[in-house]
């Protein structure tokens, strides 16, 4: 009877030991991508990365802060597949790095810079020169030091005049989210944002379109991470951004998109 069942044993090994056992699914499904993004970007790139996701089963996780902060990060290792920049400087110098892959490299959009003010405020303005109104005694810029939208609010009160004039009434916040918190909560009267924010929040406040030629271009960029472990997948995100689905997100949120510069400045 032993060597009966010894038989059975046998047979039985030898049986499953020529059957593939099935390995875990490597579909897309199974793949979740981590993509860096400009503080700039959270409500259109969440909308972005779900509409992704629902396309091609392959998830999103996001790490939205302000782009030197994001490029130190991807330096010092982070694990991050996808770099998008609110500028193009910062990809050129990863990419001079070696750190990002070069045929990825591609702008997808250019941001817009406006004032804004909570839809309580008595104030009303028309122009950068309102600044200097006597009631408003707080302005928040993102730091210039580390946020795109920091210089080019810079920028924009040195075309005018008014940067050393204002230097008292300046609130610096880390990035362009926490500039934007500032005036949302009211700890200052009107704050330097982006158009897409101001987009985002709708009737709880007012914008002010600043002109486009006090600042240089809000040129922004994007790229693949060089040690990026999912490589096919990250391609898909970052094409899928510049796709028609992905601009159209894109120019709801207030964003010019590349081509379309000379049309929508005539």
């Amino acid at each position: 009877m032993k060597h009966g069942w010894l038989t059975v044993v046998v047979v039985l090994a030898a049986y499953l030991g020529g059957c593939s056992v099935p390995s875990a699914p490597t579909s897309p499904a199974n793949v979740t991508l981590t993509v860096s993004a400009g503080a700039n970007l959270t409500a259109v790139f969440q909308e972005i990365g779900s509409v992704f996701t629902e396309q091609t089963g392959i998830g999103v996780t996001f790490n939205f802060g302000s782009t030197s902060n994001l490029a130190r990060q991807i330096e010092q290792g982070a694990p991050v597949d996808v770099f998008a920049a609110a500028n193009e400087e910062s990809i050129t110098q990863l990419n001079d790095a070696g750190l990002v892959i070069p045929d990825t490299i591609a702008r997808y959009a250019i941001g817009r810079l406006t004032l804004w003010t909570r839809a309580a405020s008595p104030l009303t303005l028309t122009s950068i020169a309102d600044l200097t109104n006597p009631s408003i005694t707080r302005i928040a810029i993102a730091n210039p030091e580390t946020a795109p939208y920091g210089v080019a609010a810079r920028e924009a009160l040195q075309t005018a005049g008014l940067w050393e004039t204002l230097q008292p009434k300046l609130i610096f916040g880390e990035n362009i989210a926490q500039t934007f918190q500032y005036a949302e909560t009211g700890n200052v009267d009107v704050a330097f944002v982006a158009l897409s924010q101001g987009i985002e929040a709708g009737d709880a406040g007012n914008w002010l379109l600043l002109p486009d030629d006090l600042h240089n271009p809000l040129n922004q960029a994007l790229a693949v991470v060089r040690s990026t472990q999912h490589e096919a997948e990250a391609r898909q995100f970052a094409a899928f951004v510049n796709s028609p689905t992905g601009r159209e997100m894109m120019r709801r949120y207030g964003y010019i998109l590349p081509g379309e510069e000379l049309v929508t400045q005539q």
